[in-house]
């Protein structure tokens, strides 16, 4: 099978896009946790178990 190795610029490149993209999916986690919370309202932590 032929392969394609990838420069050192590729490789720093391809670990950085990788690195924003999993920043950008972390924060729109919170983002979405965040407004769950503040639609549902504070309460949500007082309920019973």
């Amino acid at each position: 099978m032929d392969h394609v190795e990838l420069t050192e610029q590729q490789k720093k490149a391809r670990r950085s896009r990788s690195l924003a993209l999993g920043v950008v999916l972390a924060l729109l986690a919170v983002l979405f946790y965040v407004v769950t919370i503040i639609k549902v309202g504070p309460g949500i932590f007082n309920r019973p178990l």
